[in-house]
């Protein structure tokens, strides 16, 4: 028996086959193999088509299909993975009304400023564990005031994931993960957040019914089957955000261990048995995979815009599309630590949670034109990241989270020697690289879904470490290097 996993995500889509009866991956793409392109019709806008998430679907379970040579009838549960946040819209003919707003979108956050100031900071941090920020909820609710002729048109709204399992199914609903994840869920109440909505004047029969995590979800439509390579009636049996996927995927369950991963956004995820808000939402708490309303597991999830979408950027620009990530590792550990005194400050993917929701922008400082040449500019790029990355932990660390050992997927930004040693060094933190990627945490979600095992754990299995990042001595250059960033971004700040 085989369960196949899809992880969407803003830049492709990912897929992955898993054999339940020996735990073995089975194979692994994803499409496109260039990024998707993220549009921002006005300055902190980002936006993607939702039809193309499900098209590259559709591609990528073809193309694994073909790469494996399984059999379609051997496949008999799917798992979803999806990037977190966005807003999904559809008629009452299931018509999708606008383009996505999507998780780095930043035009809400005066929206959810205003009711995290009306409703009070007392009940929203003990009701919703947030404030409404710049959520689904708040972009739901910038669409109302902004666009009040589609809004009125509305139907349904969908998380992404929630988008992909209708695609799929054509039944509409959403879980507890996915309204914790827009700022939908009263924790304190376990029921949809109605005064929230109530306060917008939102009705809550936009929002779909609630399905379970883990367990039949709907089945696969005909059109749908043929659409994906795959057998009409196998059903979707898992589904999860992103990163409490992640997590899931790396084996990160239980109160105490933490996760991260490194893509178009930085990610730091710890699990925790108790609500642990942040006054100022630099960091953000929602259901975890196996959060129930009787034992309330929580994500806490540290989330930095700025990171992975920088270095895609200079792939892009610097080298026009013709580098790859290897040769631009091989240039950057040609440079030395510090980057000859050249800072870049990532922050250039709309509002910075960490920052308080400011909208800071990308910078660049200390060039020197008769030292610094393009090849720096990709050293500096993976130490700003990882400088901001130690930012956020310092924040998770203020909040009594010891972030002192945590586990991330092998791919993205971690791949990359450069960035992982530095990171470790700065935040003196053991990086445990693990054999895994979201799309296999979504297919073994699927599984124990299926019934298959008889625990999360036991579905996940030993995990496998790929390397272990030790922290080393801090260079002086490295060190300088940290401290001017820090003073920088200070500066920005001001």
């Amino acid at each position: 028996m085989k369960c196949i996993g899809f992880d969407l995500g803003s830049s492709s889509v990912k897929a992955a086959i898993i054999d339940t009866e020996t735990g073995l991956l089975v194979g692994t793409c994803q499409y496109p193999d260039n990024e998707m392109a993220i549009d921002s019709p006005e300055p902190g806008f980002a936006e993607q088509d939702p039809a193309l998430w499900w098209e590259n679907c559709q591609k990528v379970s073809r193309k694994l299909l073909e790469q494996t040579g399984i059999d379609p009838t051997e496949i008999k549960g799917i798992g979803i993975a999806y990037q977190m946040h966005g807003l999904v819209c559809l008629d009452k003919e299931g018509n999708v009304l606008r383009p996505s707003i999507i998780w780095c979108d930043s035009r809400a956050v005066e929206q959810g400023e205003a009711a995290f100031n009306a409703l009070g900071s007392s009940y929203c941090l003990s009701h919703l564990l947030n404030s409404p920020g710049n959520f689904t909820a708040s972009k739901l609710r910038w669409l109302q005031e902004n666009e009040p002729e589609i809004f009125a048109k509305i139907k349904t709204v969908f998380l992404p994931g929630d988008y992909l399992a209708w695609c799929m199914t054509a039944e509409a609903n959403t879980t507890i993960t996915g309204l914790s994840e827009g700022v939908f869920w009263d924790f304190k109440n376990k029921k949809i957040g109605d005064k929230l909505l109530a306060h917008w004047q939102i009705p809550e029969a936009i929002l779909p019914p609630v399905t379970i995590i883990f367990g039949k979800q709907g089945v696969l439509t005909k059109e749908a089957a043929q659409l994906l390579g795959l057998t009409e009636g196998i059903p979707v049996t898992y589904r999860a955000g992103d990163q409490p996927n992640n997590a899931l995927s790396l084996g990160v369950l239980e109160p105490g261990e933490i996760a991260a991963t490194g893509g178009t956004s930085g990610v730091v995820y710890a699990v925790a048995n108790a609500i642990i808000p942040d006054s100022d939402s630099r960091v953000n708490s929602f259901a975890h995979v196996n959060y129930t309303v009787n034992d309330p597991k929580i994500g806490v999830l540290l989330c930095i815009n700025g990171t992975g979408i920088l270095y895609s950027w200079l792939k892009k620009q610097w080298g026009k599309g013709l580098i790859s990530y290897t040769e631009m590792e091989e240039i950057a550990n040609k440079i030395p630590e510090g980057s000859d005194g050249l800072t870049i400050i990532p922050f250039g993917n709309g509002a910075e949670r960490i920052l308080k929701n400011k909208q800071l922008g990308a910078s660049i400082s200390g060039l020197d034109f008769n030292r610094h040449t393009s090849d720096h500019f990709i050293r500096a790029a993976l130490e700003g990241i990882a400088f901001s990355f130690q930012y956020g932990m310092s924040i998770l660390n203020e909040m009594g989270i010891n972030a002192n050992r945590i586990k991330v997927g092998n791919d993205n930004l971690f791949q990359s020697k450069v960035f992982s040693q530095t990171l470790a060094n700065i935040s003196s933190c053991t990086i445990e690289i693990v054999k895994t990627n979201g799309a296999e945490g979504a297919a073994r979600g699927a599984a124990f879904g299926c019934g298959c095992y008889k625990t999360i754990a036991e579905a996940v299995g030993q995990t496998e470490s790929v390397h272990t990042f030790y922290p080393e001595p801090v260079s002086s250059e490295l060190s300088a290097a940290a401290s001017k960033w820090r003073q920088t971004l200070k500066n920005n700040l001001q």
